[in-house]
């Protein structure tokens, strides 16, 4: 059986998944790996990827090579998306990847990260309308879909990573950045023109703030850890009270929460106040989690481009 490798170089974390697939194109992933490697830490106005992130992402890209290049029949695409989509360094990181690892890595474009969101959850979503909302550390991508058809798309250049640093929100935020923060993001939310078209729909969310949003709530329901989120569902209701549980807490009281990493800890509150603040823009009542994005929109177009179609 072929087997596909999917990098994917977040702006917070550094992701592999690797599927087999057999010949009519069906596939299942058989491998998954994971660092926290926070690139876009300290990219600050300048949009500079900092040697010390750098670094560290190479290193979780060795790792990475050291698994999959023990594997046969093995075709790998690797891809980038806000952090080094920004980085006015971009072609220094790359070269360096691709000279150390062999390793050529595309780098998306904001919409086309959009649209591989779309492509990955499409097919795991039971609803026709919803708006899809994919929060990452340095981008939020943004697509409206209506009867099962993407109707607008958006990325737009701000995420967990650096609303926490920009308005200190790491540790026990003040009223005074909270209210900054969220002040930014109306702003930035209030330009995008077709918006409020989604207002009162379902929000399908992405991304690892989400994902902790919805392990808290699991411990909290007694359900236990689990990497399967696909299809759970919170009301407005338990995030407000899930969120203001984490406003009152400090860096460190965070870190005990069951369901929270210790290292989402610093940059939980900044990257949930998006989905706050869309939910509170939109009155979305409910709120579904899926396990698709981009990885699982590539392997989606993968295969139907050399599987479906022979």
């Amino acid at each position: 059986m072929d087997k596909l490798v999917v990098v994917d170089v977040g702006s917070n974390s550094v992701r592999m998944s690797i599927y087999q697939i057999n010949k009519y194109g069906n596939y299942q992933e058989i491998k998954r790996m994971k660092s926290d490697s926070r690139l876009s830490e300290n990219m600050g106005s300048g949009k500079i990827l900092k040697p010390a992130a750098i670094n560290r992402t190479i290193q979780a890209l060795h790792s990475f090579k050291n698994v999959y290049k023990r594997m046969n029949n093995i075709t790998v695409l690797s891809i980038a998306t806000a952090a080094v989509r920004q980085a006015r360094n971009q072609k220094i990181f790359l070269n360096k990847v691709e000279k150390q690892l062999g390793l050529k890595i595309r780098v998306l474009s904001g919409n086309e990260e959009a649209y591989y969101d779309y492509l990955g959850v499409i097919n795991r979503v039971k609803m026709n309308d919803y708006l899809l909302v994919d929060i990452g550390g340095a981008s939020i991508e943004l697509v409206r879909v209506r009867g099962k058809k993407r109707k607008n798309l958006i990325s737009l250049p701000i995420g967990a990573v650096n609303i926490s640093e920009r308005f200190h929100l790491d540790g026990l935020p003040s009223a005074a950045d909270l209210f900054n923060a969220q002040r930014f993001l109306k702003r930035i939310f209030h330009q995008v023109p077709w918006l409020q078209k989604a207002s009162h729909y379902q929000l399908v969310v992405l991304g690892g703030a989400a994902r902790t949003l919805a392990r808290v709530n699991r411990y909290r329901q007694h359900f236990g850890y689990s990497d399967n989120l696909n299809g759970y569902h919170l009301n407005q209701h338990q995030i407000f009270t899930t969120y203001e549980n984490l406003l009152s807490r400090n860096y460190h009281s965070r870190q005990t929460i069951p369901g929270i990493e210790k290292d989402k800890a610093d940059i939980i509150v900044g990257g949930l106040l998006p989905l706050i603040t869309l939910i509170d823009e939109l009155d979305s009542r409910r709120i579904v989690f899926s396990d698709g994005g981009v990885r699982e929109g590539l392997i989606n177009e993968y295969v139907d481009r050399y599987y479906k179609h022979n």
